[in-house]
């Protein structure tokens, strides 16, 4: 018997559209969650047209080109929302597109999950969805495939459209303390060395965050326990969580490492998941939690890093002291709903010099939502600042988030990560970048 999917019906008026406007080949990605019952589907969005090949065309899609696309919009996704797979809208027959879309779905999970720092867990589902539309006949074909089999066959599924499908599915979200010492390579102008040093640091501290206790409005609830508890079921939820971190003993005992430098990354972080109606449980949202804390974190190191490369270094509102420390404004979460009446939104992350409307173009851009100022969410972090005063004596006040960064004689190349949020206002957060 195949996987169930339950779809938003507003995904069968997206696909409906791309049918009717189509000129040829369309390809895109399904989002939603999963578990191990079934799978639902919230949203759809095309892969964006990519310039260079409006005048070749081709019948298949550009596979570099969805993949990269997979990988923003997986940064975009919060707890509890992950891409399911992918879908393509074509009058090619749909078994005969079945080859590429095999290729498609193993190459997209392959990229995502190379940036992943979480280990996998027992229950996780490893099937991802494929999805044929003919935009003439409407017929539409459904396939999962295993992607941790990499002689995985196709398996039928079920593809079943309902209204409210995320109407009712529960919040939860804490603040997660972050404070960590992560090594830098002997050179650390190396930026594929640096980039891989800092990616490894933050896996041992993903790994201390897996093992902290986890309570839910204050208690500690078993696992296989009821989230909605002694709670009217089908009702929308909203829990505030704690995340209690113990330091880990195997790392401090392991004694002084030879590196080029340090990063000291410490301050708070945002973290929200969102849970299923279908009786969820403690430990999912323990689970989706943690991963959440994780991936933001990791997410604005890799956005970091990405724009000291584009800028050499350099980077808009940032300030440097008589230390040469150089100080960056980090990218804050913005959310945004993907249904005006539902509880479940996605994010973006926006630097200092960015405005409201480049947030919305990104929102179009990587997930074709038309969205409005008036929609985004900015309250849940605290937008980042320079304070001139503070960067020469090394502090921060609170609910500032920045990076110092030590500059080299050599050449500076460094990457900051922190955050501080509204709703733990006393967190000051900073990060220093030593030559060592």
């Amino acid at each position: 018997m195949g996987r169930t999917y339950i779809v938003e019906d507003v995904v069968e008026g997206y696909l409906t559209k791309q049918c009717e406007q189509t000129a040829g080949p369309v390809s895109g990605l399904l989002i939603g969650q999963s578990s191990t019952q079934r799978e639902y589907v919230v949203t759809a969005t095309r892969t964006p047209q990519r310039e260079e090949s409006t005048a070749s065309g081709g019948n298949s899609p550009d596979k570099e080109w969805v993949t990269e696309h997979a990988r923003q919009v997986s940064r975009m996704l919060p707890g509890g929302l992950s891409v399911l797979g992918v879908f393509i809208v074509t009058d090619t027959d749909a078994k005969d597109t079945l080859t590429t879309l095999r290729q498609l779905v193993f190459a997209v999970e392959n990229l995502i999950s190379s940036e992943r720092l979480w280990t996998s867990a027992e229950d996780d589902v490893s099937d991802r969805v494929v999805l044929h539309v003919n935009p003439k006949t409407r017929k539409t074909l459904c396939r999962t495939f295993d992607v941790k089999d990499p002689k995985s066959v196709a398996k039928p599924a079920d593809w079943k459209y309902q209204s409210g499908v995320c109407s009712s599915w529960s919040t939860v979200s804490c603040c997660v303390s972050v404070d960590v010492l992560l090594p830098l390579p002997d050179n650390p102008t190396a930026t594929e060395d640096t980039a891989k040093c800092l990616k490894e640091g933050l896996r041992g501290w993903a790994h201390q965050l897996e093992s902290a206790v986890c309570l839910i409005d204050g208690r500690r609830l078993a696992a296989d326990a009821e989230l909605a508890g002694g709670q009217k079921r089908n009702v929308r939820q909203t829990y505030s969580a704690q995340l209690l971190i113990t330091p880990d003993e195997r790392r401090l005992a392991e004694g002084v490492q030879r590196c080029g430098g340090s990063v000291s990354v410490s301050g708070a972080v945002y973290s929200t998941a969102y849970l299923h109606s279908n009786k969820p449980k403690a430990r999912q949202a323990e689970k989706l939690l943690k991963r959440d804390a994780v991936s933001t974190l990791t997410t604005r190191a890799q956005m970091l890093l990405e724009e000291l490369l584009t800028s050499g270094g350099a980077s808009e509102g940032s300030s440097r002291d008589e230390h040469q420390r150089e100080q960056f404004c980090l990218p804050h979460r913005v959310f945004c709903p993907v249904e005006a009446s539902g509880p479940v939104c996605v994010c973006d992350y926006r630097f200092s010099d960015e405005g409201l409307s480049e947030v919305i173009d990104r929102l179009k851009e990587m997930l074709d939502m038309d969205a409005a100022e008036k929609d985004l969410d900015i309250r849940r972090e605290t937008p980042a600042e320079v304070l001139e005063g503070d960067a020469a004596d090394g502090r921060t006040k609170p609910t500032v988030e920045t990076a110092e960064a030590l500059q080299s004689k050599r050449n500076y190349f460094g990457a900051a990560m922190a955050t501080t949020v509204a709703l733990l206002a006393t967190a000051a957060s900073m990060l220093y970048l030593n030559d060592v």
